[in-house]
Parts: structure tokens; C-alpha cells; sequence
């Protein structure tokens, strides 16, 4: 079977980790496999929202490790700049909302993958674990970047540097995570939140997205400038016209994704 697992369906790309026996861990064809995947939803219009979770008990455990030792394989540096590098980059930039939905484990790659989606949800029984200081190793794959941001910068060292297994209520508590729930309700509450995002208007969407990405390196007076640019944009839209309409008619409004 293919280690992604790949459909659309009511305008959602649902995009499944599939190497369950592994936990879902990163091979080099894996990880390939998701870029193909990403550039497909970020070409085709159809798709507007894309709904990332993993094949059986786990979200993904990181990188299979018996592909780092292997003599014949990629080596840490194609690992970072082939697999997860341009994984978290094609996320970031994909023009439309990407929900994480966490199942299970979600260790060291896995976890910061999920952490840079736009919206994480998780089961209650999940975790997150940065493992990368058991191994001699420091959080990649965004890892530095995201987790302070979500959490402030001593929570973040302290996981970190002690490679602490957080449950998905107490990930919830920190802001590291949007929202948890019961296991039983979870497949059903995560895909209806996908449906929801895939129903807003997708390009104000993609330019949220595009200006919370820069607010973490522009000043205040850099932000606003983007914002008025940005905003400029998304008026004229037609989702928006349908906004403004729908609401001055009290109407639900019918957002088209244009």
C-alpha cells in the first residue's frame, strides 16, 4: 500500500499518513509522496481545505530512524533539506487552510509538522513529544521556530531540552493546540472542522495566512502596511461582495472560494 493515502472529497483533500506499523514514521518515500500531495492541493481549485491525520494509533512518530543508520540512505542532511524543510515550507505557503488532526503520538518531525499546520486539533488520548534531546539531537523541521511563537520561549526550551511527553488536554491548556476531542467524537469533530474551513471564503483565507506568516518578522508599521495591501485584495474578491450581501440580507452567506 502507499504510505499516503490521498482523496477529495466535499472540497477537502484528505491527506493520510499511512505506514501504521511505524507509526506513521517518516521514509524518504513518505515524505516525497506528502510534497507531491501538497503542490496538488495548492494547484487544484477544487480543493479548499486540506485535512492532514495518520493511518491507525499514531499521527506520526518522526523520522524512521533505520533510515538514518542505513549506510545507503539519504544521510541527516537530505533529510532536512529534501524530506522536512520543504514539507513545512509547501504548508506555510499552501494558499489555503491546512488542519492537523492528531490522532496519537505526534513525536519529534511528526510533532512540529502538525505545530505548523493552521489548525491543530487532537484526540484526547494523543501526545506530543519533542523527542530530539534523547537522541543527541535538536528540534528540526520548525520545530524552533514554532513552538516558542505557540507557547513562549521558557515552556518551549524546557520542552525542548527535557523531551516531555505532553497530553493533548495539557497541549490544549498551553496554546500549543487549538482544541481537543474524546476520542469517540474526534474523527467526526475534526472532519466537520475541515468542512467548516473548506466553506469560508478560501482566499481571505490564504492572505490571513500570508500575513500572519510575516508578522513574526515585520515591525508594527511593516505589519499594517501588509495588512492594507492585503486587505485591498480580499475586497475585491467576490466571497466578499457575497459577505457584505449576505449579511445585509440576513442570509447564511454561500462563500464560492473566489
Amino acid at each position: 500500500m502507499s504510505s499516503i493515502l490521498f482523496e477529495i472529497r466535499d472540497q477537502i483533500a484528505f491527506i493520510t499518513l499511512n505506514r501504521p506499523d511505524k507509526l506513521n514514521a517518516f521514509n524518504r518515500e513518505m515524505a516525497l509522496l506528502l510534497q507531491d500531495k501538497l503542490d496538488e492541493c495548492a494547484s487544484l481549485p477544487e480543493i479548499r481545505a486540506v485535512y492532514l491525520t495518520g493511518a491507525g494509533k499514531g499521527f506520526c512518530a518522526g523520522q524512521d530512524l533505520a533510515e538514518v543508520v542505513d549506510p545507503s540512505g539519504p544521510g541527516m542532511k537530505r533529510i532536512l533539506s529534501e524530506h522536512y524543510n520543504p514539507i513545512v515550507t509547501r504548508i506555510r505557503q499552501l494558499p489555503k487552510p491546512v488542519i492537523a488532526a492528531v490522532g496519537g503520538v505526534a513525536a519529534g518531525a511528526g510533532a512540529n509538522i502538525a505545530l505548523c499546520c493552521d489548525v491543530v486539533v487532537a484526540a484526547q488520548s494523543a501526545s506530543f513529544i519533542q523527542a530530539f534531546s534523547k537522541i543527541g539531537l535538536i528540534p528540526d523541521s520548525g520545530g524552533t521556530y514554532f513552538l516558542p511563537r505557540l507557547i513562549g520561549w521558557q515552556k518551549a526550551s524546557a520542552l525542548s531540552m527535557l523531551g516531555d511527553k505532553i497530553g493533548a488536554a495539557e497541549a490544549e491548556r498551553m496554546g500549543m493546540i487549538y482544541k481537543v476531542y474524546e476520542d469517540g467524537e474526534f474523527p467526526e469533530a475534526s472532519r466537520a472542522l475541515a468542512t467548516k474551513l473548506a466553506g469560508l471564503p478560501t482566499r481571505a483565507l490564504a492572505f490571513t495566512k500570508q500575513a500572519l506568516n510575516a508578522s513574526s518578522i515585520h515591525s508594527l508599521e511593516e505589519q499594517l502596511l501588509l495588512e492594507d495591501e492585503l486587505q485591498q485584495q480580499a475586497a475585491a474578491t467576490k466571497d466578499y461582495s457575497e459577505g457584505v450581501q449576505s449579511f445585509l440580507e440576513k442570509r447564511p452567506a454561500s462563500f464560492k472560494g473566489s
